[in-house]
């Protein structure tokens, strides 16, 4: 079946089923082989296994010696994997230093044989300079479909990076740590010396060790496990310490992660990279252990903290995502909003804290909305007096609601107030006139309008962008809204 499998992809895509450099199969080839296994599956109920293997520190080793040595390492790798596999079992490059290997009519237990000998024949060929990780997951137990194997095999490789390298990992389920375990810290340095050091410091305190030897794998741990520290060296192969610095603290996701910069360099210029890429300290090599042990516990404080804060801002968006439930026909709007927003707030030239505040405000200005009825909210008519007084509140109770989190929110409470106050004076809640309405809230006041103007409601259906550009500069025209922002709005969405 094998064969006429290659006969097929060579047909179908004119390009051999071979990985040009290592002679295993290619990634194309390997995907539409794991289709058929799992078609096989489907019929047969034969499980497989699916092994993921990763050359350890291969950026450091191509940085040190050039890629043309690379590529023979790779290939030297490839031809060790072959010679550890059964005739029935399938190979392939998987991507860059990464193969993968399909063991058929294999459960876990033989598949961990033939794992522990690849890895083993790689330790004893290197001399232990150069070692792999292998990730397994079998099929049906870990999954059934191929997107669902491939991840769960590539969360396994990365359970053996972190438990120090050279190791062959199953799939667990419960990977995540709870909240009543030890702190996590991530130590990033690609000198091996270095990280046992830190690493001998840190346990006998109660705390979590987890290991990175390149800037690389140090972002992809981050993204499978929610740590509460990163000690992170500076001078680094490929991606020094500065620029995963950069990108840990550019994420919305990662940016309160306490980040240590640890390193021999002792010069003001470092320092002030080091602040200027974000990080919250600094501490030169080696470490004094006493030093060392004070900021880690300091730090880790603090980002429970945060994690708490956190938790709170959950609560308050989710509550913002209860008041969409309620009302069918604004569902979708205040992503809508926010986004639009905030192009165009880039568009008018707004610094990142008003890009902030726009995109925040945007998010939740209708929060205060969770007080009011869906009766009012799905109204088919106009409100009467009593329902509108009840409608306008909504801006106060929503201002209420975000008051805890303003170190957080900032310029965005701004939004979720006065987002419905009008340039001369008409608005609410607290009917402000001109340049004493916030930019921001001007800004989200005439992209609320157009898309509330644009899409259905109870009452209507939704309106042309023309009449809806006629209807905003009239409003222009009339002073209640800003001109200039309108024209910014119609420019863009035109």
């Amino acid at each position: 079946m094998e064969a006429q499998l290659k006969r097929e992809y060579e047909s179908t895509t004119g390009a051999d089923y071979r990985d040009s450099l290592t002679g295993l199969l290619n990634h194309g080839f390997f995907q539409v082989y794991l289709d058929q296994e799992l078609k096989r599956y489907d019929r047969y109920g034969e499980p497989f296994t699916l092994a993921l293997i990763n050359v350890d520190s291969f950026a450091h080793y191509n940085a040190s010696n050039g890629s043309v040595k690379g590529d023979l390492l790779l290939k030297e790798i490839s031809s060790i994997i072959k010679d550890n596999i059964r005739q029935s079992d399938l190979g392939a490059r998987y991507l860059g230093d990464m193969f993968a290997v399909v063991m058929t009519k294999s459960d876990l237990n033989d598949a961990f044989l033939a794992a522990e000998r690849i890895k083993d024949a790689v330790t004893s060929r290197f001399n232990r300079i150069t070692t792999v990780s292998i990730g397994l997951v079998s099929c049906p137990d870990d999954g059934t479909t191929k997107g669902a194997l491939i991840a769960k095999a590539q969360e396994a490789l990365l359970h053996a990076k972190i438990k120090g390298k050279n190791r062959v990992e199953f799939f667990e389920r419960d990977m995540p740590l709870s909240k009543d375990e030890k702190p996590r810290i991530l130590i990033v340095d690609d000198d091996l010396r270095n990280l046992k050091l830190l690493e001998a410091m840190l346990v006998p305190l109660d705390y979590s060790v987890i290991k990175a030897s390149s800037g690389e794998e140090a972002l992809s741990v981050v993204e499978k496990i929610d740590v509460d520290l990163i000690l992170l060296d500076i001078m680094m192969p490929v991606m020094d310490g500065f620029e995963v610095c950069r990108r840990l603290k550019g994420r919305e996701n990662t940016r309160l992660i306490p980040i240590v910069m640890v390193t021999a360099l002792d010069d003001m210029k470092s320092k002030v990279e080091a602040i200027d890429a974000g990080a919250d300290d600094f501490l030169i090599k080696p470490p004094n252990k006493v030093e060392l042990l004070a900021r880690t516990k300091s730090l880790v404080k603090i980002r429970q903290l945060n994690r708490s804060l956190t938790s709170i801002e959950n609560v308050v968006f989710s509550l913002a995502n209860a008041v969409e439930a309620k009302d069918s026909y604004t569902q979708g709007h205040v992503e809508r909003v926010s986004n639009l927003a905030v192009k165009l707030g880039k568009k008018m030239g707004f610094d990142k804290k008003e890009l902030d505040a726009l995109r925040l405000g945007g998010a939740l200005h209708d929060i205060g909305k969770i007080s009011v009825s869906r009766a009012i909210l799905n109204k088919p008519g106009p409100l009467d007096a009593e329902e509108w007084d009840i409608m306008k509140k909504h801006t106060e109770l929503g201002y209420k609601i975000c008051m805890p989190l303003k170190n957080n929110l900032g310029m965005a409470l701004e939004v979720i107030r006065y987002h419905h106050e009008k340039l001369d004076g008409s608005g609410y809640p607290e009917g402000l006139v001109g340049s004493d309405i916030p930019p921001v809230a001007q800004v989200m006041a005439v992209v609320d309008i157009y898309d509330a103007l644009i899409t259905d409601r109870p009452y209507r259906k939704g309106m042309d962008k023309e009449k809806v550009i006629s209807i905003l500069r009239d409003e222009g025209a009339q002073g209640k809204l800003d001109l200039q922002i309108i024209e910014y709005l119609i420019e863009m969405i035109e």
